[in-house]
């Protein structure tokens, strides 16, 4: 391949040193990565305001003026909403069809059809039947199982009624949703609806339109993706904090290093199973090497990281830079945010990329289809073929740079942390937040996008609203952002954060920045809202905790359905880095859509949804937003002044007084 220079310095393109380092890399060898790809490839403007309309062979339409339309007389606002819409499907379904993967594994495990997986977290599993009114006494957890997973694969696929688990939604929130019309039926009818809806000649009013992305997306977060996270905990434990490390740095030069990839957890761990077996183990050191070293990259990275301490060895745009590190013996793929490129790549090195799933081939790569009845097996013979190709290892180039993190705050833990095991309680939080100390809470979430700085406002936006006593969740390739800047240590950067979160970071031990697992997971975050509600003293709705989601880098149909779902809840959503509908479109006054999706949504569900740019703007509107939902609650205006004189911290400055001093201080 042609050596290619880079149009901008290589610390333009990603806040990440290790990364750094590899684009470094790239150009020695001439590769391409996606990050050279985005500067060589322009978006197209048109597209980049969701302007064309493909849905019918007449077209391509683009409507590049005010008052154009189509050829079949198609609005710009009527393909806008078109085209988002089948955004939300798109991702609602991706993110749902795990789940229902997921709910079979649970039956078939129930049923002692799986090698390899047992039903790990008996009292959730307990826990959840009740809630859907499934018999626990007196049976056992794989009879319990076998009725909680048909009740979860019911839900997909059922044409009346309503998906049960958005019981778990605040009631409040759920007559907003009734009120509309939006509760979605069963899973799968909204996301096929949405497609129907969006043939030529069928709906054509944006605003009727994008009503039903809101049912839909309701379906995918508090249906198809909780079921997800559900059954995830029930079978490989809720997540709790653990020690963990993320960065190509955790790559090992005397290890055969297998590299899962995707966001499907029945594969990931049982690798990780498979690698810690004494017949594997031999098996490598017969090969040369000290061992068999499993990371992670994307979504599959967080679902090892937070239960068993598997490294991250980066997110999203990392993947085509682990291989060249040339030390990876094998990347193993599942579903969802797989770079086609990988194979191109991988031709360069010794690394065999294996596609694992049904769904899922790229050509030119290995394919060893996973089968969960002989998952172990499987599993096996994967590593197997990475220890195989050890011996063809050449020149590694691994970045020396990891981080320590503590990932694995699900809601369950936060609970526990926050009140210990006999009164665990959201109270300390809400509390916290009710007198100032805290003064919101932000969910960062989402993707990484070559068009932008990687990592970059991700961390950036953490980083200043810690300063601003914000508490921050993140789940997906953000939290692996933040992780490896060092935000998801307790210790780790105290002197930057707030003074009120300061205090609650030294009093109860939590990183600043919260870990709460990959993109699925963000139901997580909601399961937690509606606890802050149900705790009391914040509101009778989601809507009214001043709390406000960020997707920065965001790049993925998944996301568009994550953040349809996080407004539909009654959370006021910014999205930046790349728009469909950009905040100064290229055609003036060419569509109510961005209208429709903020100010429309705020007065149906309590909150909208807006794609900007600027990085002081979004912090502004954040800190706006959570100051006003704190003002409508009556609580004290937000002041940095009021708290930072007790805790850990103060007691350190006291002892380092003399006596005189440190009783004036104490008692003036």
């Amino acid at each position: 391949m042609v050596k290619k220079e880079n149009k901008k310095p290589l610390e333009d393109y990603s806040l990440d040193i290790a990364t750094q380092e590899m684009l470094a890399r790239g150009e020695e060898l001439g590769l391409e990565t996606a990050f050279t790809r985005a500067d060589n490839m322009k978006a197209c403007p048109i597209g980049a305001d969701s302007l064309c309309c493909k849905i019918c062979s007449m077209g391509p339409c683009r409507i590049v003026k005010a008052g154009q339309t189509g050829i079949c007389g198609a609005t710009a606002d009527t393909i806008q909403a078109r085209n988002f819409i089948r955004m939300v499907a798109a991702g609602a379904a991706a993110h749902s069809d795990h789940g229902r993967d997921m709910a079979f594994t649970l039956k078939e495990t129930a049923n002692g059809e799986t090698q390899g997986y047992i039903i790990r977290d008996v009292a959730k599993l307990r826990d959840l039947a009740s809630n859907y009114n499934i018999p626990i006494e007196d049976r056992s957890p794989n009879e319990i199982a076998n009725d909680l997973a048909d009740f979860y694969i019911a839900q997909f696929g059922q044409q009346k009624g309503l998906v049960a688990s958005v019981i778990r939604a605040p009631k409040k929130r759920r007559e907003v949703w009734e009120k509309l019309g939006v509760l979605p039926r069963g899973v799968d009818r909204e996301i096929v609806e949405c497609l129907h809806r969006t043939h030529i000649g069928d709906d054509q009013d944006a605003e009727h339109i994008l009503d039903h992305a809101l049912r839909t997306a309701i379906g995918d977060g508090w249906g198809g993706s909780l079921i997800a996270t559900d059954v995830s905990d029930i079978l490989f434990g809720s997540p709790a904090p653990i020690l963990g490390e993320a960065n190509l740095g955790v790559l090992k030069d005397d290890y055969v290093n297998v590299v899962v990839h995707g966001h499907e957890p029945t594969l990931s761990n049982m690798i990780v199973a498979a690698s810690q077996s004494p017949d594997i183990l031999e098996y490598a050191r017969a090969a040369g090497a000290e061992g068999v070293n499993i990371s992670g990259i994307c979504c599959t990275a967080n679902e090892v990281l937070m239960r068993q301490g598997i490294p991250a060895a980066g997110n999203f745009l990392q993947q085509e830079l682990a291989i060249m590190t040339g030390s990876v013996e094998s990347m193993v793929v599942d579903v969802q945010c797989i770079m086609q490129a990988i194979v191109g790549l991988a031709e360069n090195f010794h690394t065999e990329i294996i596609t694992t799933s049904k769904k899922v081939k790229i050509k030119g790569a290995t394919h060893i289809e996973f089968d969960e009845k002989k998952a172990l097996d499987i599993a096996k013979e994967i590593l197997r073929s990475g220890i195989d190709n050890y011996k063809n290892r050449g020149e590694t180039r691994i970045p020396d740079h990891r981080e320590s993190l503590v990932p694995g705050f699900s809601h369950e833990y936060i609970n526990y942390a926050l009140g210990g095991t006999y009164r665990s309680s959201f109270r300390p939080l809400n509390d916290a937040v009710m007198s100032g100390r805290v003064r919101g809470v932000v969910g960062i979430v989402g993707c990484n996008n070559p068009r932008g700085k990687h990592d970059d406002l991700h961390v950036k936006l953490a980083e200043e609203l810690l300063k601003q006593d914000v508490l921050v969740v993140e789940t997906g390739c953000s939290s692996i952002a933040s992780a490896k800047q060092g935000l998801m240590l307790g210790e780790a950067g105290l002197d930057q954060v707030g003074p009120g979160l300061r205090e609650i970071c030294e009093t109860t031990g939590i990183p600043p920045v919260l870990h709460m697992g990959s993109c699925v997971d963000n139901s997580r975050i909601l399961t937690v809202l509606a606890q802050v509600v149900e705790e009391g003293g914040l509101g009778e709705d989601i809507s009214e905790i001043p709390v406000v989601g960020l997707a920065p880098e965001w790049m993925s149909e998944k996301a568009i359905s994550i953040a349809t779902y996080v407004v539909a809840s009654g959370v006021y959503t910014i999205m930046s880095g790349s728009a469909p509908l950009d905040e100064n479109p290229k055609v003036p006054d060419s569509s109510i859509v961005p209208q429709l999706l903020s100010s429309g949504w705020a007065e149906k569900v309590g909150a909208g949804l807006e794609f900007i740019h600027d990085f002081d703007t979004i912090i502004e509107k954040t800190l706006e937003h959570i100051d006003k939902k704190r003002a409508d609650l009556g609580l004290p205006v937000y002041d940095p002044k009021a708290f930072g004189k007790s805790g850990d911290a103060r007691m350190n400055e006291l002892e380092k007084m003399p006596v005189k001093d440190r009783r004036q201080a104490i008692y003036g």
